[in-house]
């Protein structure tokens, strides 16, 4: 991956099946037969709008969601209960097996249960956020979730669904043939102004907690965080969720077309 490989917002770039309102927004009328059983894997720090685009994108290809991050979560929330040491990882390797993760997807909405509960808002805690890059770091923990991930991937394929799945090692590790790969970033203070400002804390507060997950995350022995080498960058600092969508929805429009030839780089 060299610079001219990213693709630096706000630009617009449309295929010949998208439409943008007369606000910029993207329209819900998007074929979504040009996307057949495409994969699309995004990828991206804490903040860069993984999920905002993940969920916009599935929703106009009528395909299936999967925020890979809310399952970790949720992992995590059941230890957090169980009254569990998350920076044990023996133990933790131990217990994962003891909590079930079910997702429930559509293009619309997104839900997630450990045990039967239904923790959708429980995983989005302070206290969570805290302890997720522990549980995350744990083998066991990724080698589960991986394979569930993946049998989510496969499942969508058979019944000829798109899939786009958000996370960290997406494009890398859990789905490395997946059609079109995506890593989102943005710089610093624009992710922390925007979880602040998703209920998360103060920036500052949430600033260092940025700083010490990124490092986290890269830094783990297990499928660190880390961008595929055939992923296209979005940088997403100034950039309108329309705008972003609007990219990688040409991105998968092109790759379905084609179905060959290297990442697409919009200039």
């Amino acid at each position: 991956m060299t610079q001219d490989d990213t693709v630096l917002l706000p630009i617009m770039t449309q295929s010949p099946d998208s439409h943008l309102d007369e606000t910029g927004g993207l329209l819900a009328g998007t074929s979504a037969s040009d996307s057949r059983s495409v994969v699309v894997a995004i990828d991206g720090t804490s903040g860069s709008g993984k999920s905002t685009t993940a969920k916009a994108l599935a929703e106009l290809l009528a395909g299936d969601y999967v925020d890979t991050g809310a399952m970790y979560r949720a992992i995590t929330w059941w230890m957090l209960q169980q009254n569990i040491d998350v920076h044990d990882a023996a133990e933790v390797g131990r217990q994962v097996g003891n909590a079930r993760v079910e997702i429930f997807a559509s293009p619309s909405s997104f839900s997630v249960r450990c045990n039967g509960v239904d923790v959708s808002a429980d995983i989005r805690s302070v206290h969570v956020t805290e302890a997720v890059s522990a549980v995350a770091a744990v083998p066991a923990v990724r080698e589960t979730l991986c394979a569930y991930q993946r049998d989510l991937a496969g499942s969508a394929k058979r019944r000829g669904s798109a899939m786009v799945m958000e996370g960290r090692d997406i494009g890398s590790v859990v789905l490395p043939d997946a059609e079109v790969k995506i890593w989102l970033e943005a710089d610093l203070a624009a992710r922390a102004k925007r979880r602040a400002a998703e209920g998360e804390g103060p920036v500052a507060a949430t600033t260092e907690r940025l700083i010490s997950r990124d490092e986290r995350d890269a830094t783990r022995a297990v499928s660190p965080a880390q961008m595929a080498h055939d992923a296209v960058l979005i940088d997403t600092t100034f950039a309108s969720v329309d705008e972003v969508v609007a990219t990688v929805l040409e991105m998968v429009h092109e790759r379905m077309g084609t179905n060959a030839g290297g990442p697409h780089v919009a200039t």
